[in-house]
């Protein structure tokens, strides 16, 4: 919803965020915290306002007179539209409680959505099958060879025969983006931030040591664990009889599936590579990306269908056998963690971004809402209460405490306030 005290043509830029994203409602005569103001000429202006907004947008709204304690304010109702709507040439989206212009790669990949299409499945004209690595594709056979999800002669097709099976040449025979991704020896030169940067950090300022992880995505994904466990995770290393046991922080299993993920489901677009961050007491795995639209976090923690970012990407990396296909990763990930007997990872997503946070000691809640409130001072207890999977009753109750104690503080009004750790 938006409120506006008066009405001004240059909203109609609201009525397109509204109809490009889920829909919604602006009411006129309203004040920003929800006071009812009135508007004069209401019935002209519901008269006038369908038109104009069709004449701009190619949109139909309904427009709606409210009356309150004899106070008239209009309500505008825009349904979503399957297809992009501009505004004098711009488009706009409706995020949260703003009003976005979509630009660049954000643009990119909303035009695309609104084709039923994935940056991942569109066309990379400048590559060439002569251009991929033979070893990536041995990776790949060698891979698929033992699954039964690709066909017994995987060993004997050449790379055309794989790339067509694997659906990743278009219908006019360019390579798509996907292709590029698995295959190519270096993608990051074609697709900027197409690597993983891995880093050692005493304190969130102090980096003591760092690599960045290059190659096909099948590459990258042996790579980046042979890294983690020989390199930056120190393994407790115990006895059973004369068998040497070596126990990591992280189970093995659990940070592979959050690797993978990572790569699957990272928005390739943005130019970001994704960041591996390790410390003494935690892990933490963050990729640009985002969660099919109406999903929350919670939604990860429990059975869920598999809605990849990338599809052509999962598709490849389910038949050569490193990921299963029915959303079961993150599943995978928790259920890893609670029979190492280490805390539950937390699942965290914000401003376009995925956390997968490991706590090698387990961690009490008021701190990770501290570690929230650092990392977002403008979070909403709801936002709180979905990231550590937390009703909104007992959300209030840890809040109320922490402020009672002196450890936190709210300032500035109710819409437009942050929180102060003292």
């Amino acid at each position: 919803m938006e409120y506006k005290e008066s009405w001004r043509d240059e909203y109609i830029k609201w009525v397109c965020g509204f109809a490009n994203a889920n829909g919604g409602k602006m009411y006129i005569g309203i004040d920003d915290k929800g006071n009812i103001k009135g508007i004069s000429e209401a019935k002209k202006l519901a008269e006038d306002l369908p038109n104009k907004v069709k004449d701009i947008l190619g949109v139909l709204v309904d427009v709606n007179i409210k009356n309150d304690s004899d106070k008239e304010y209009l309500e505008i109702i825009t349904d979503a539209y399957p297809y992009p709507v501009n505004y004098k040439g711009k488009y706009y989206y409706r995020s949260g409680a703003t009003n976005q212009e979509l630009k660049g790669a954000a643009l990119d990949k909303f035009l695309l959505g609104k084709q039923g299409q994935k940056w991942d499945g569109t066309p990379e004209p400048y590559s060439k099958e002569a251009d991929l690595s033979d070893l990536a594709f041995k990776l790949f056979k060698d891979r698929a060879s033992e699954t039964q999800r690709f066909d017994e002669d995987v060993q004997g097709d050449s790379p055309h025969e794989l790339l067509e099976k694997l659906n990743l040449v278009d219908i006019n025979g360019y390579l798509k983006k996907a292709a590029v991704l698995l295959f190519h020896p270096k993608p990051e030169k074609i697709f900027t931030g197409a690597t993983i940067k891995i880093g050692f950090f005493n304190t969130d300022d102090d980096l003591a040591y760092q690599d960045e992880v290059r190659g096909s995505l099948f590459e990258q994904v042996d790579k980046v664990m042979d890294l983690l466990v020989s390199k930056y995770l120190k393994a407790q290393i115990t006895y059973e009889g004369l068998q040497r046991k070596e126990t990591f922080p992280v189970p093995v299993g659990a940070l592979r599936e959050a690797v993978l993920n990572a790569i699957i489901h990272k928005d390739y677009s943005s130019g970001i590579p994704i960041q591996i961050s390790v410390y003494d007491d935690k892990l933490i795995i963050w990729n640009e990306g985002e969660l099919p639209e109406n999903w929350t976090v919670a939604k990860l923690k429990v059975k869920h269908p598999s809605r990849p970012y990338n599809p052509d990407i999962a598709n490849a990396f389910f038949r050569s056998g490193l990921i299963e296909s029915w959303g079961r990763g993150t599943i995978k990930i928790f259920n890893e963690a609670k029979a190492a007997k280490i805390p539950v990872p937390i699942f965290r997503y914000e401003d376009n971004g995925f956390y997968v946070i490991f706590n090698f000691v387990e961690v009490s809640v008021q701190q990770q809402v501290l570690d929230l409130i650092k990392e977002d001072p403008k979070i909403t207890i709801a936002q709180m209460g979905e990231n550590l999977d937390i009703s909104l009753r007992t959300m209030n109750r840890i809040l109320t405490g922490l402020k009672h104690d002196h450890i936190i503080k709210r300032s500035g009004s109710k819409k437009e306030g942050f929180w102060e750790i003292l």
